[in-house]
């Protein structure tokens, strides 16, 4: 027998026919193992690919939403880069206008002082033509004119001084919120800066994750594949474990199952190259079949229990119980003549009629003749010559020599039975010389 592509442990069955065993072949029982293990291993190989596949699944989606994530921080980062080269450049513009307006400043301030000196100086002249206006009447009167308009031309040159002073403070204080404005929006620009740069580590570092996701995501889905592949080989083998084990439980068409012998069903109930075959015969047939043998030799199990099959020369139970041929007293169950042997029936009866001839001779116990005539008269018997009874008078077993005859009552004659004197009687010895010279 060769050895099977697939062995397994066999446990839990007989071989040996003296125990029950119905088989003789441990292949066969072992097959149930063989499946079942096939079988576990096939779901558990089913179980882990789907594992795998869920895990592959969730991979995925983390993946996606990790890319998702980077696509948002990358559009929030190059946001907050455009706002911090705007406020850059808002703060350049502020710092470029607080400079103009410094420089602005400046070139008022210093026109106030001009215009401050030509006063002084315009009343330095005004004064000397006063002290000169006392020298000379028409010289002060020009002197004076001349000093009149120097002095309106300092009101205005100091008016126009204050109005620059003014402005310049004013130019000086916007220039300083300028600045401040600027030093904010630089900070703001740093700030936002810095949070862009964080925004890019943190894309960076998203995307990284994403890719390892992938990568994780990848590896699982090929060992998912892989998973795939060793169930799908698994169920295979499975699958072809359970055509071979419904070929051992069901094939009857007469062809050996992988070379090694017919199925569990061709054995039980009958199939071609089981059934009726020379050393073979089925469980059915043996136990059931009452029309020819199981084997094309031996009869079955019923058979020898109750059948009538000519063949069967040994005669079934009930035969022997019975009667032989179709259960007939009479028949002898085997022989005949001399020869014949006849059932247990047969012999009962026999027995039964030995009985009932010994009733007829032999009438039991009675105290006399009269009472042992009259008792088996009154059973619908004929008293005749040779019947007996024990006399519980004499002591003795008593004969009848003479039967009764003639009406009313009469009485037989009963003799006892009495042993013979044989002391009288020639020896053995003596009888046989005597025969020999006779």
């Amino acid at each position: 027998m060769t050895t099977p592509a697939r062995p397994g442990q066999f446990t839990g069955a007989t071989d040996n026919a003296a125990s029950g065993g119905l088989f003789t072949d441990t292949l066969v029982d072992g097959i149930p193992d063989i499946i079942g293990a096939d079988v576990a291993s096939a779901q558990a190989s089913a179980t882990a690919a789907a594992t795998s596949e869920a895990n592959a699944a969730t991979s995925a989606t983390n993946a996606a939403n990790s890319a998702a994530s980077v696509g948002t921080d990358a559009t929030a980062a190059a946001a907050s880069a455009a706002a911090a080269a705007i406020s850059e450049t808002n703060a350049g513009n502020s710092a470029t206008t607080a400079s103009t307006g410094a420089t602005t400043a400046t070139t008022k301030a210093s026109e106030a002082s001009t215009s401050a000196t030509n006063a002084a100086t315009s009343e330095t002249a005004a004064a000397g033509s006063a002290t000169s206006a006392s020298s000379s009447a028409t010289s002060a009167t020009t002197s004076s004119n001349t000093a009149l308009s120097g002095a309106t031309a300092a009101g205005n040159s100091a008016t126009a001084a204050a109005t620059s002073a003014t402005n310049a403070a004013t130019s000086e204080t916007n220039a300083s919120t300028s600045a401040t404005n600027a030093a904010t929006s630089e900070t703001n620009a740093g700030n936002s800066a810095t949070a862009a740069s964080n925004s890019a580590s943190t894309a960076t570092t998203q995307a990284s994750n994403a890719a390892t996701s992938a990568s994780t995501a990848s590896t699982q889905a090929t060992n998912a594949s892989n998973s795939a592949t060793a169930s799908a080989s698994s169920a295979t083998d499975a699958q072809g474990s359970e055509d071979e084990a419904e070929a051992w439980a069901q094939k009857t068409d007469g062809e050996a199952v992988t070379g090694e012998g017919y199925s569990a069903k061709a054995w039980a109930t009958g199939g071609t190259g089981v059934s009726q075959a020379s050393g073979a015969g089925h469980a059915k047939d043996w136990a059931t079949e009452t029309t020819t043998t199981a084997d094309n030799t031996e009869y079955s199990s019923k058979e020898y229990a109750i059948g009538v099959q000519a063949g069967n020369t040994s005669g079934s139970s009930k035969q022997w119980a019975l009667g032989g041929g179709n259960f007939v007293m009479a028949t002898p169950v085997t022989g005949s003549g001399g020869t014949a042997k006849y059932s247990a029936a047969y012999w009962a009866d026999q027995a039964a009629s030995s009985v009932a001839n010994f009733d007829e001779k032999y009438y039991g116990n009675y105290a006399t003749d009269a009472l042992a005539e009259n008792a088996h008269e009154a059973a619908g018997k004929t008293v005749t010559v040779g019947d007996l009874y024990y006399n519980t008078t004499d002591n003795a077993v008593k004969y009848c020599s003479v039967a009764p005859s003639g009406t009313g009552a009469p009485v037989g004659t009963w003799l006892p039975i009495q042993a013979t004197d044989t002391s009288s009687f020639a020896t053995k010895g003596f009888s046989i010389a005597m025969s020999i010279a006779l």
